[in-house]
């Protein structure tokens, strides 16, 4: 079977599919291009597709490595079989691997190498193989210096066949197929550890079938005995029987060394094999826990990126705060900084008047067209004393024309202390790059959280317990395609914003920040190719994914690909118009047949695609941000009564509900089962990441901080 065939079984799609993907991946090309530009070569593999194929891919490549490894291995032992070659290099599944490895793999001294050394291998053997003869007997040829009676000869002999069978491959395919069905696992409270795994309460005395064991439970768990106030085993429901079933084909009843190798068998279950079978479940159900809840995290963090920007506007960013005052930034449309201040309208020193005659002046001055307040510390405060400003009657600015926008401050201080924000504004501190960044986020939320570590931007799962590498890939990959989806404008975009266009990276993307500095915006997309490295193939992958609004070519501004520019040129050749018009006009392209335009490399979906984005050129899928407003009555978890029916925000959705902001510092929980008045299965169904909703409450524990909502209509 090829690399190709495995792939394309596993992921249900055609051979040539997987075929044609491989080669573009080899050749340099990225997710986004493939499932954007080359549709009638993959046979049009939607993005998804893609990355499921490079992720195979990679894990096929990183499998391949291992074999060689395991096979120079064994063969510089002398001991690689025609046999065992061909198992392993035919072999694609990772732990049938290490089992034929096993037995080969250098391992630390054990019982078993001991009682080789003092020369009772062979007596193991016949213990095994001539189960009729009598042990005893048998063992007294084995008496040595080092083995001096027949116990010590038998418990060697023992410890040899015990190592046989926990590294026998049925052995351990049977034990995998007992912890598959049976394997339960179950958590208790360390011994003195009352106190510090308190948060941990409802695992104290937990246990659960494994394979019914959901992310979210099985990571809590998880991290619990990470700090050391849990302990957490995964074993068969039965260990009697799950050991009866090691034993079975090894022990021939009613000899005289059924008993050997019986208490070896069980010696075997005991101390090697549910040992082995226990790390390499923990490992897998670890690892499914992992893949879930990294999933659940890049699905909103892929709603949070692509949340409607406001778009460009000037705008007044707000880091609110008591005891430090409130700093406040105006930006132009840009979001470049034209001022910043602060105010002290809170405890203690509540000089509300001066704060709202500085606002006043502000705005007017820098002609400012929204609020953005982050909704931290004071930010509830803030907004109040910005809407007030609308009741005033000498105001000189028409507050009730600039919308006023609560935005969340998770990240920001990270931003703010960050590399990123130091070179954006090496002259400014970290509380003006703060309300740098909550300004921005309003305008487009994209470019600027794409310079926060995601981790660190509320919208994941337990994700600083999953595996690392595994998430970074994962989230530079939604990043990746948030990005790529939307487009970036190549005169405005930043480095960083740059960085996650395709086909570029740091390098490329500051050689483009700093083309640009010195020689002005860019006119066109060929002038790219003049960037110092970027070459054909950069240019190639990354120029359909940035816009240059007003160019001189209008299809500077779309998402159709330069190297289809001469074909849309011809359409509208024959079309007896211009590309302008052809744009302009859809009554136009209705008339035209694309089916004459097909060709060997441009097929209908391309085409297709092109059509659709004449209909909307240069438009954000996005849309616009919209105003939205909390219950003024409510500022903290001491307002809220049973009952009471709000407005929120999701924050943020995992398996077992939606977190909702309701404008305290306290995110209430929508249960999933209090979702909808329907069973729902994924929180994803009903709600995303930004949606505004309306919650009624259900519960309110104070003491643990903690607010039941429920989105039922009933």
């Amino acid at each position: 079977m090829t690399i190709q065939n495995l792939i394309a079984q596993r992921l249900n799609v055609r051979d040539k599919q997987v075929e044609a993907t491989i080669k573009l991946l080899d050749e340099g090309a990225t997710i986004p291009f493939i499932s954007r530009y080359r549709k009638e070569a993959t046979g049009a593999l939607d993005e998804v597709q893609v990355a499921a194929v490079a992720d195979e891919y990679r894990k096929v490549q990183e499998l391949e490595h291992r074999k060689t490894f395991v096979l120079e291995t064994i063969e510089a032992q002398g001991k690689l079989t025609d046999e065992l070659r061909q198992r392993i290099t035919q072999s694609w599944d990772a732990t049938e691997v290490e089992d034929l490895y096993l037995p080969f793999k250098p391992k630390r001294r054990t019982k078993a190498q001991v009682a080789r050394e003092r020369g009772l291998e062979p007596l193991a053997q016949k213990l095994l193989l001539r189960p009729q003869d009598d042990p005893e007997l048998t063992a007294e040829r084995f008496l040595t210096d080092d083995v001096p009676d027949v116990a010590a000869a038998l418990q060697g002999a023992r410890d040899i066949i015990a190592e046989q069978i926990s590294e026998d491959e049925r052995s351990r395919q049977t034990l995998r197929n007992v912890f598959g069905r049976e394997a339960v696992i179950s958590s208790k409270l360390v011994k003195g550890k009352e106190e510090e795994a308190a948060k941990y309460r409802d695992y104290f005395d937990w246990s659960e079938p494994l394979r019914r064991c959901t992310s979210h439970r099985l990571l809590a768990m998880r991290r619990g005995e990470s700090e050391g106030v849990l302990r957490v085993t995964i074993a068969p429901a039965d260990d009697t029987q799950a050991a009866d079933r090691i034993a079975r084909p090894f022990v021939r009843p009613n000899t005289p060394a059924a008993a050997q190798i019986a208490t070896a068998a069980a010696d075997a279950y005991k101390r090697l094999l549910r040992p082995s079978i226990e790390t390499e479940f923990a490992a897998q159900s670890k690892l499914q826990a992992d893949e879930e809840a990294i999933r659940v995290f890049a699905q909103n963090l892929q709603q949070l990126l692509l949340a409607a920007p406001l778009g460009a506007r000037r705008i007044m960013g707000i880091d609110p705060g008591f005891r430090t005052g409130c700093k406040v930034v105006c930006l132009d449309e840009q979001g470049c900084l034209l001022h910043n201040t602060t105010i002290y309208p809170h405890e203690p020193k509540n000089d509300r008047a001066a704060a709202a005659t500085t606002l006043q002046k502000l705005a007017k001055q820098y002609r400012v067209e929204a609020v953005a307040i982050g909704n931290g510390t004071a930010g509830r405060e803030t907004e109040e004393l910005v809407r007030s400003l609308k009741s005033l009657s000498n105001a000189e600015v028409n507050w009730d024309e600039i919308p006023i926008f609560l935005v969340s401050e998770d990240g920001a201080s990270v931003y703010s202390a960050s590399a990123v924000a130091r070179a954006e504004f090496p002259d400014q501190d970290v509380t003006v790059r703060g309300a740098v960044s909550i300004a921005r986020r309003l305008a487009d939320p994209l470019a600027e959280l794409v310079k926060i570590d995601p981790k660190s931007i509320g919208v994941g799962q337990y994700q600083h317990d999953v595996d690392a590498t595994a998430l970074k890939r994962a989230l530079d990959h939604t990043v990746e395609h948030c990005v790529n989806a939307v487009g970036v404008n190549l005169n405005t975009a930043s480095a960083h914003l740059l960085t996650y266009v395709s086909g570029l990276g740091a390098a490329l993307a500051q050689n483009i920040v700093n083309y640009r500095a010195e020689h002005g915006a860019f006119a066109s997309r060929k002038e790219l190719l003049k960037v110092p490295r970027l070459g054909a193939k950069a240019y190639e992958q990354c120029a359909g994914f940035l816009r240059i609004p007003q160019a001189k070519h209008p299809l500077d501004n779309t998402a159709v690909h330069p190297e289809r520019y001469a074909l849309v040129e011809k359409m509208a050749k024959d079309a007896g118009t211009d590309l302008k018009s052809l744009i302009a006009q859809p009554e136009i392209r209705q008339k035209i047949d694309l089916n004459r335009y097909c060709t060997a490399e441009v097929g209908l979906p391309t085409l297709h695609d092109i059509w659709a984005e004449l209909d909307k050129p240069g438009r954000d899928p996005r849309g616009t941000a919209q105003v939205f407003q909390f219950e003024e009555r409510v500022h903290s978890i001491d307002d809220l009564e049973i009952g009471m029916v709000l407005p929120g925000v999701v924050t943020n959705v995992t398996n077992f509900g939606a977190f909702v902001d309701l404008g305290i510092k306290t995110k209430g929980l929508v249960h999933v089962s209090q979702l909808a008045d329907r069973f729902v299965k994924d929180p994803a169904e009903v709600v995303q990441v930004q949606q505004q909703v309306e919650v009624r409450v259900v519960e309110v524990d104070k003491a643990r901080g903690r607010i039941a909502l429920s989105m039922k209509k009933g």
